[in-house]
């Protein structure tokens, strides 16, 4: 990550704003300083988007980019809370980044309009911290994930439908790490945009921001070096209210995995 310069330190207002961070022994004033000096990339700015945009700027993270081609339409506001009545019609990652700079306009946010495929997306990687897959449709994971690959840059994955959510962490820097492609190998039967979308399942409101914060999370802990990244894969059932944890080792096998 990046390392911390004299531009990322902080005066009397920073360190009242982040206090409750900076009194965390796994944080300090040089986790937060870490963060001021870090740059995520948000690819999606609906339900996961939101929550992950909205705690990452409230946290400090110095630099955010967030990525979305899509409007706002009624359907999102049960649920992508960085949007509200007034931005019908208005742009995602746009609106999104109104609603990060009202929590902190300390932090630097850029909205990208458009779809991130192809050379742009991997830019957009290569010049990031890390990238929050906050998408719903497997074709962009997958791109996503052969990305930050290539870039050598940590992925946070997430995912929510229905009552069901899950959360997974790929570093290609771990020899060990696994890469998304590892646990959903392309091709696999049932694979498919749709199975991943909202607007074709449904989803309860709550659970974009219980698995969209537990990105976020994951996100602070990378940037800032506090406690241990998260392993493997984590389920939540929002109908039993339990988690579960599977161990995912990398598959020597995976295609993707060659462009380390």
């Amino acid at each position: 990550m990046n390392s911390v310069t004299s531009d990322t330190a902080m005066n009397d207002e920073a360190l009242l704003r982040y206090s409750r961070q900076i009194m965390l022994e796994p944080i300090e004033i040089v986790g937060q300083e870490r963060l001021l000096a870090s740059h995520a990339l948000v690819i999606g700015a609906g339900g996961l988007g939101s929550p992950v945009a909205l705690y990452l700027a409230a946290a400090g993270v110095g630099r955010l980019t967030l990525a979305d081609a899509d409007e706002v339409e009624l359907s999102n506001l049960q649920r992508q809370i960085a949007h509200g009545q007034t931005d019908l019609g208005r742009n995602k990652a746009d609106s999104a980044a109104e609603s990060a700079r009202g929590l902190n306009p300390g932090c630097q946010v850029v909205a990208v309009q458009h779809h991130l495929e192809g050379e742009a997306l991997a830019a957009a990687v290569a010049e990031s911290d890390l990238v929050l897959d906050c998408t719903d449709r497997f074709s962009s994971r997958y791109a996503i994930n052969h990305a930050c690959l290539a870039a050598g840059k940590p992925l946070i994955s997430g995912a929510a439908i229905r009552f069901s959510g899950q959360l997974a962490l790929f570093d290609p820097r771990d020899a060990e790490s696994p890469c998304y492609a590892c646990l959903y190998p392309p091709g696999e039967e049932g694979e498919s945009d749709e199975a991943l979308r909202c607007a074709e399942n449904g989803v309860v409101a709550p659970l974009v921001g219980v698995i969209g914060a537990f990105q976020a999370l994951e996100a602070i802990k990378l940037l800032s070096g506090a406690g241990t990244p998260h392993r493997g894969l984590s389920t939540f059932d929002g109908l039993r209210g339990e988690w579960r944890h599977f161990k995912v080792p990398r598959d020597p096998a995976c295609a993707a995995c060659h462009t380390r």
